[in-house]
């Protein structure tokens, strides 16, 4: 397998090369963001969304990206072209940069600029043919202090622990439920279920972030006249949903047949889930 070539503030390099400082505030404290994208057929989906979300979360976090979104644009579809792959992840990380030891900010400070593309692995078939079981786990959700968005950070040791417990408790999923703001979202997913005819999904706010896979799946529905609400849900409204269904960019859309162990409909992924992936699939398609 060819090594991956990694761009990194101007320059492409072998990842083995790919080399940043102890120093920079990413490393040092997860000072920092990142977007995943996917590439299909050497081509990146909705790429623009995805650094429009980027360019929206910086000015957030009083950080400055010295490139226009069409240059960063560029550079992502430059390190996936370099690559040669036809179907990848693409991690795009910027931080802050490399300064003194301090939680200070300091804006003279170039930010660092990682670009890292990989050959995506897909699922097992039988994850969408069967469904999975996800885990509703009770804990505060975490927020950043005077933003009122969900952002991508790279301080993700939450969603790594979300993720290692509910695979202790065999599931491919965790979802937080806020004691306040009720069910949010999972360790790297948006959740949607359905409930008599209406596609429900929990209203974005500083825990629920805005993903592209989400706003993609509703646009499909009310594209296709599905009645849809963005709004409060509690765990009560999972364990009686009619289907229920995960996405992100990775996965895209991943039936849910069980909560915590309990059946979600006829313990079978649902008939709109079905229709919203195939039409997902039909959208990547026509736009790429």
């Amino acid at each position: 397998m060819q090594e991956s070539i990694v761009y990194i503030n101007g320059l492409f390099t072998p990842l083995k090369n790919a080399k940043v400082s102890i120093l920079d505030r990413g490393f040092c404290y997860g000072d920092g963001l990142f977007e995943t994208m996917r590439a299909f057929n050497g081509k990146v989906f909705r790429s623009n969304q995805h650094l429009e979300r980027l360019f929206r979360s910086l000015p957030l976090i009083f950080m400055d990206l010295p490139m226009t979104l069409h240059e960063v644009n560029s550079v992502v579809q430059e390190t996936l072209d370099r690559n040669n792959f036809k179907n990848a992840i693409i991690r795009l990380t910027v931080t802050r940069g490399i300064n003194e030891p301090s939680f200070q900010i300091d804006k003279e400070v170039a930010p660092t600029l990682v670009i890292h593309a990989r050959p995506h692995q897909p699922l097992p078939k039988a994850i969408y043919l069967k469904g999975v079981n996800i885990s509703l786990i009770t804990m505060q959700a975490p927020v950043l202090p005077g933003v009122n968005q969900s952002l991508k950070t790279c301080n993700y040791l939450s969603n790594i622990l979300l993720r290692k417990i509910s695979q202790m408790r065999g599931s491919m999923e965790g979802i937080i439920v806020d004691p306040i703001l009720g069910v949010t979202e999972g360790a790297t997913s948006n959740l949607f279920i359905l409930k008599d005819g209406t596609l429900k999904t929990p209203a974005t706010n500083n825990s629920v972030l805005e993903g592209i896979t989400r706003e993609v799946v509703l646009e499909i529905a009310m594209n296709h006249k599905v009645p849809v609400s963005k709004a409060l849900l509690i765990p009560e409204d999972i364990y009686n949903a009619d289907e229920v269904f995960i996405t992100n960019s990775g996965i895209d859309i991943v039936p849910v047949v069980s909560v915590d162990d309990k059946p979600i409909g006829n313990k079978k992924p649902g008939i709109l889930t079905k229709f919203l992936r195939d039409e997902f699939l039909k959208c990547i398609e026509e736009e790429l």
